[in-house]
């Protein structure tokens, strides 16, 4: 038996319910540990207010509620400092308040203070990864991935004020991102000289090329294809997809009917080029193929390149179909979890009208409202309730104009 789409809304209603109060979304107060600032959208205030306002945008829910969470996130002093991004402080603020002024008209002199805050922290950013491509130097994680650097900074510009000059200018650094740097090695320029964490490890003396979205080129490879699909895109657009899969494509795995790629690699499997099977990432948003088949569908749809489209399908409806690749997110969240899954599964059945997958979709919704029957669910909107219900709740009413609630995650 499948769940039917008043089901999947009732679920996501009933998770709205219970995250309505700021001061009672944690029933026995918050753990100690766990992520509590406001400013946060992967586990503050910011990341729910987005449910509340996507819910209250398409009517299933209220702006009163929405505006609550709004004014709990934006509670104190916001952050603009070296380490604000699209997950926190000003430009997490801005994104969500974009969200709500978009559908309400109401925010606008917030959302204009935020987004002057959010350019100045861009162009900080882009003076420093400037310098350091002027040094030939190898990037720090934090420099161009979604949830840290410059590649979720392009994602706001883009959704926000796609013709502004400092849409053009983060633009214009991710194409220089992938222009090569001096290696006998011919390693690709986002090559990071640290392990996955973003600091060095003795177990990655060659450090690591990442190839996901959360921490990787799969971001940028986004977000470049979108700029060129919505024909926003500056000089060397094309050039820079087309060699972010050249390098994606020589690390694909599987068949032509299961295709997948690595969350990330060594040196030593550079040298060795080889990745084991046993090394295939699970199915997440945040390395798996949630993520590495929608930034392929992306841009294989930019290239006009329908090869290169139907891999990325069949690589998501292999998963779809594969129990054993399903029981290895038992978790319910966005980034690491079924919903991440079952979102990035209906962006892509939906960008092409592709049936197949739009077939496996009620099932996969099932396994999400089980996993959700569970207590001890965190409310947040990364790993939380909070993303759990955004997905459920975009795919039972099955509409997501612009601006897209998943511009976070690079998926639209």
């Amino acid at each position: 038996m499948t769940t039917t789409a008043p089901a999947v809304l009732s679920t996501a209603d009933q998770i709205a319910r219970a995250l309505a109060d700021p001061g009672t979304a944690w029933p026995s107060g918050r753990p100690d540990g766990v992520r509590a600032w406001p400013q946060s959208l992967a586990g503050g205030a910011s990341g729910i207010a987005l449910l509340h306002i996507e819910r209250a945008r398409t009517g299933r829910g209220d702006w009163d509620t929405a505006h609550t969470w709004l004014t709990t996130a934006v509670h104190g002093q916001v952050s603009a400092a070296a380490n604000a991004n699209l997950y926190f402080g000003a430009p997490a603020l801005a994104f969500i308040t974009h969200q709500a002024a978009s559908a309400s008209s109401r925010y606008l002199r917030a959302l204009e203070r935020l987004d002057t805050a959010t350019c100045a922290v861009t162009r900080n950013r882009l003076a420093d990864a400037h310098r350091r491509i002027d040094r030939a130097e190898r990037p720090p994680m934090e420099e161009f991935d979604l949830i840290q650097g410059l590649s979720g900074l392009a994602a706001y510009h883009l959704s926000r004020h796609p013709h502004h000059e400092i849409t053009r200018d983060v633009l214009a650094y991710l194409v220089r991102l992938t222009e090569p740097l001096p290696d006998p090695a011919g390693l690709p320029p986002w090559w990071m000289n640290v392990a996955p964490t973003g600091t060095p490890h003795a177990d990655y003396p060659g450090g690591h090329g990442n190839f996901g979205l959360a921490h990787g080129i799969g971001s940028a490879l986004s977000v470049l294809a979108l700029a060129l699909l919505r024909d926003l895109s500056v000089p060397g657009t094309a050039d820079a997809v087309e060699r972010i899969c050249t390098w994606t494509d020589q690390w694909c795995h599987g068949d032509e009917t299961t295709p997948w790629w690595p969350g990330y690699i060594s040196m030593q499997q550079v040298t060795d080029n080889r990745v084991h099977s046993g090394l295939r990432p699970r199915p997440s948003w945040c390395y798996g193929v949630s993520g590495t088949a929608r930034a392929q569908q992306l841009a294989g749809l930019a290239l006009q390149d329908p090869e290169r489209v139907q891999a990325a399908e069949n690589a998501i409806l292999a998963t779809l179909r594969d129990p054993l690749q399903l029981d290895k997110v038992p978790e319910i969240g966005l980034c690491h979890g079924l919903a991440g899954l079952l979102h990035a599964a209906w962006r892509m059945a939906t960008e092409t009208g592709n049936t197949e997958i739009t077939a496996e979709l009620p099932r996969l919704a099932d396994r999400l409202i089980t996993a959700l029957d569970q207590d001890g669910h965190a409310p947040e909107l990364l790993d939380g309730a909070a993303g759990a219900a955004l997905a459920l709740h975009t795919y039972g009413t099955d509409s997501a104009p612009a601006p897209h609630w998943d511009t976070f995650l690079s998926l639209a």
